[in-house]
């Protein structure tokens, strides 16, 4: 089945070009979703206006994506997480715990967009790319600390990540 994609769809395609997918994925997944159409005779048709204003609508959110990454890049995000004591986390940080922490200072990012290989599951200071757009990539640092126990062994927060705050 040939379709038309209207948005970006990783591993497949850009807006506006024209694809062959199979019947299932297109029928079951791009279609009801509306990231694709049908490729017809009447809709190839509308592919060139739709690739003027795909291109125009692109260069918009590239400039705001890069407005976006340079307020990003200055962000140190700080989790206070359990951790055995080789440095290992006993839980992780996940993209929906940056996504979180980046809400909570006011930056509205789909956990979707955040990359991580895999969960942060050490103590330190770690790098995370954020793709907010195909061409603008922000980094962001996370700084992962242990939390202290007490001579009770009741968990209360290192004292210097309660410092840094």
């Amino acid at each position: 089945m040939e379709v038309i994609l209207k948005e970006d769809v990783a591993n497949l395609g850009h807006r506006g070009d024209v694809v062959k997918v199979a019947d299932g994925y297109g029928r079951n997944f791009l279609l009801p979703r509306k990231l694709a159409l049908q490729a017809t005779l009447a809709n190839k048709a509308v592919i060139e206006t739709m690739k003027t204003s795909a291109a125009r609508r692109s260069a918009s959110e590239k400039i705001q994506a890069e407005e976006q990454a340079t307020k990003l890049t200055p962000i140190v995000l700080s989790f206070t997480r359990k951790s055995g004591e080789t440095g290992q986390l006993f839980g992780s940080v996940t993209s929906a715990d940056v996504a979180g922490e980046l809400a909570a200072k006011g930056f509205e990012v789909d956990r979707r967009k955040i990359q991580l290989a895999e969960p942060i599951k050490t103590v330190g200071d770690h790098d995370v790319a954020i793709r907010l757009h195909r061409e603008v990539t922000a980094h962001v640092k996370v700084k992962v600390v242990a939390e202290a126990t007490t001579e009770a062994g009741v968990a209360e927060p290192a004292a210097e990540a309660v410092a840094a705050e």
